[in-house]
Order: structure tokens, then sequence, then C-alpha cells
């Protein structure tokens, strides 16, 4: 069995960074999906792939798969750069604003 470990990224959907704290251990597809003929869906009989491990560092993540004689890989997570801006709306109001506000 063939697994990955890394660090999941943010939700594009919120601005939240929940769930991305803990290391993830999940196992790759042994076999590609199939399409059921009956209704159309993709479906595949590989159970493993359903399977995901949280921990808390990745050196607990790879000891455990070394326990356990699955082969891993670890995937370095990417960092972002942070977002800092400069003013806010209120600034638009100032009483000391430079320049004319014409709308």
């Amino acid at each position: 069995m063939t697994a990955r470990i890394f660090k999941p990224a943010k939700t594009a959907m919120s601005s939240g960074t929940a769930k991305t704290k803990e290391w993830v251990l999940e196992f790759l597809p042994s076999q590609a999906r199939g399409i059921d003929p009956l209704m159309g869906w993709t479906s595949s009989s590989d159970m493993d792939s359903q399977v995901h491990l949280r921990f808390d560092t990745a050196e607990a993540a790879k000891d455990y798969a070394k326990d356990h004689g699955i082969d891993a890989v670890v995937l370095k997570p990417k960092t972002r750069k942070p977002n800092i801006r400069q003013g806010g709306y209120g600034e638009n109001f100032a009483t000391n604003r430079r320049g004319a506000w014409t709308h």
C-alpha cells in the first residue's frame, strides 16, 4: 500500500484555517474508478481510498506508516504569503484625507 502524508490547505470557500493544523495520511488509489453501468455513477472497490488518518505531527504520521508497513511519501506544506493591506474603509472618510473625494 502506498500513502501520502500532507498538511491540507484551507478551503477556498472560507477564510478560516480549520482542519489545516493536523497532518493527514491518506492512501493512494490502487485502481482506477469505473462507471456503474446501471446508474452511471463513478465507483471503485478500493476501500483504502476512504481512509484518512489525522496526526498532530508529520513524524507521528511517518512512525505510524513505518510501524504498519505502509510506503508513505511526505509532501511539504506550501506557505501562504500574508495579505497585509494598508488602510481600511474608514480612511475613505477621514478628515485629513489627501485629495478630493468626488463621488
